[in-house]
Formats: structure tokens, sequence, C-alpha cells
């Protein structure tokens, strides 16, 4: 980024979550009867999931043969198992079974559930061969498994931002799953075509500090996306004031898989000037008026209370206000019935349990 007009453009088009800044490790939820899953969240920045604008696929994609997996047997292992999640997994979720193999490597999306502007997808990458697809002494947890191109999938012509991890329930096999984390600004998600796209499997060498290629490359491939929206919607012109700014809560949406809040703020970001291009810290406190102070605060029947201020989102000025949007995937399925609220800004909204 060479100027600030640079980087107000880069501003305007989005914000990263604090899961953007750096690679973190996450153990699973267990299903029932099934087996503790590892994961590796990372980042989705090299992989180029963050786009202002992405193209509209507008082909069908083709089912690969078999049969294709229910997707209460594809997320329960990872978002949760207890009767209740996985009632929430029979009504959301939707198989896709799509794929595309290259170089004796296969990589097929599994199952999607989200709502409207929310999405997690489940891939499967796994070797023609039969043979175990990790080195030998390598598991996700450790090895950072990094994948190339665009490395995930793109339907909206909005705005977002997302994570991915990579999950290995047997080191052993000829198989590993990614599951790609998705949320978009502006335009739905559901009912829709989608491209997945990926290049090189690589993994990081601590001891060569370097990436190490794995697998050499390029699976693209094209489905349907079609799941129920999950959401329920709550605000619309409640206000709050802080850090001297007055906002406006446009809307909510809250499912049992992730929030989503729009708000507008009664001023513009100002940007100082610095001929690094990088953000300075009078920036970094600016753009946290409007973005990591404004508190959303999601409250479960049982008194746990899950903090989400610091989520990604966008923010864009213009006619002297901002518009401002910020959600996230949560890190399992919460059914409604086991929310209680959302704050914003301390403005409460309880939330239905239908």
């Amino acid at each position: 980024m060479r100027n600030l007009s640079e980087y107000q453009q880069s501003m305007d088009a989005l914000r990263f979550t604090p899961e953007q800044k750096a690679r973190l490790a996450a153990e699973a939820a267990a299903a029932a009867s099934r087996q503790t899953a590892r994961r590796t969240r990372r980042p989705l920045g090299r992989m180029a999931v963050i786009a202002a604008v992405m193209a509209l696929v507008l082909a069908v994609g083709s089912s690969a043969a078999g049969i294709l997996p229910a997707p209460v047997d594809v997320f329960a292992p990872l978002f949760g198992g207890s009767v209740a999640q996985t009632e929430v997994i029979d009504k959301i979720g939707h198989p896709i079974g799509a794929s595309d193999t290259d170089n004796g490597i296969t990589i097929s999306a599994d199952a999607i559930m989200g709502d409207q502007y929310n999405a997690v997808i489940v891939y499967t990458i796994s070797r023609d061969d039969g043979e175990r697809f990790l080195p030998e002494g390598k598991i996700p947890d450790g090895t950072y498994l990094m994948i190339g191109g665009f490395g995930g999938s793109t339907w909206s012509r909005s705005g977002g931002h997302g994570s991915a991890w990579f999950v290995d329930e047997d080191p052993d096999d000829d198989r590993v799953q990614y599951v790609e984390a998705m949320s978009v600004t502006d335009e739905p998600l559901t009912h829709a075509n989608a491209t997945a796209d990926f290049d090189n499997l690589t993994y990081w060498d601590p001891d060569l500090e370097t990436e190490v290629p794995l697998y050499e490359g390029h699976w693209k491939f094209r489905y349907e996306v079609d799941f129920e929206d999950c959401g329920v919607a709550l605000g619309g012109g409640e206000t709050f004031s802080q850090d001297g700014l007055n906002f406006t809560i446009d809307s909510i949406s809250v499912s049992p898989i992730a929030v989503r809040v729009a708000y507008t703020a009664d001023s513009v970001m100002v940007y100082t000037s610095t001929e690094s291009g990088r953000i300075s810290d009078e920036d970094a406190r600016e753009s946290a008026r409007f973005m990591e102070n404004v508190e959303i605060l999601l409250t479960k029947t049982d008194g746990t209370v899950i903090d989400l201020s610091t989520s990604g989102g966008s923010i864009h000025s213009e006619d002297g206000v901002s518009h401002c949007t910020k959600g996230q995937v949560l890190e399992e399925i919460i059914p409604l019935a086991e929310l209680e609220s959302i704050s914003v800004g301390g403005v409460v909204f309880p939330i239905p349990a239908e």
C-alpha cells in the first residue's frame, strides 16, 4: 500500500478479526460417540478470501459420484453433537458433493450450512491411492498446513472476511478435512452459485523456517449454494453514544452459527498521513472508535457471555456518516433456545427461541 488513498480504500472494504493476525490452534467440540477432532485455525489472508468485489459464478456444479455425506455426520464432530445441535444441523445443513481431482489428489465439498450473511463449508482433501496423506510424524496441529490459490469458495459480489482450518481425525489415513468459515457484509449468500478454487498444498517446516511443498495441483469446481437461512432479525433504529460518536443500529442478525450487526456512526473516520502506508497508532485509535470499541455481547440462557466486540467487518464512509458492519461465525452451534440476548453498544435485545 503506497499511499493514504490506498489505505482509505482498503479500510472502506474490510476489517480483520484477531484470528486473521496469527495462526491459532483450537480444540474442536466432540460429538457423541466420535473421536475428538483436532484443528488449527488460521487466517485466509494469503489465500485472498477477503475481497472488496467478488465475481458471481453462474454455473451450477456437478455432484461427486456415490452417496452424499449427511450434513450431521460432517458438522457434528466439528461444531458440537448434542441433541439440540444435531437438530439444528438437520434443519439447516445441506450436502454438496462437488469435487475436482488433480495430480492424484481429490478435493470435494462435503456440506454447507449458514444464514443470510454467514456460511461454513467442510471439504475433504484425499489421496486417490489411499496412502497416508501427511508425512510421517506430521499432524495439522504444529504442522501448519497451507493451501494456495483463492483457498475457498466465492459466490457473492460483497466484501467479506473469514478463517479456515484443517482437521485430521486420523493422522495415518489418506485424508484431511478443511473447514472454511465465511462472513460477507452486504449481499446475502443463500440461493446462489459458487466456485471453489485451490492451488498447491504446503506445510511449514520450523527447522527450515519456510514452506515445504506437499502436493502440487490446481482444483476448481462449482456447486449450488442452497441452505435454509437460520437467522432471526432484531433491532432497527435504536441509538447509543460513546467516544464522542452517536450510533444508530440498522440491523442485527443472530443465528445458531453466527452474528452480524450493522450500524451507522454520525461521523467519518479521519486518517492521518503516513509515509510508510502502514496504519499509525493514531489511525488505529480512530478506527477503534467505530469498530472494536462498539461492544457486542451474546448472552446464553445459562449466563455465559460471548464477547464478539472484536469481530471482523467493514467501514464505508460517505455523506458525513460511516456505515459499519461486523460479525463472525461462532465456535460452536448454539440453538436459539439457548440464547437469551444480544447487547450492542449497551442496547439489549432479547432473542426469541424460535
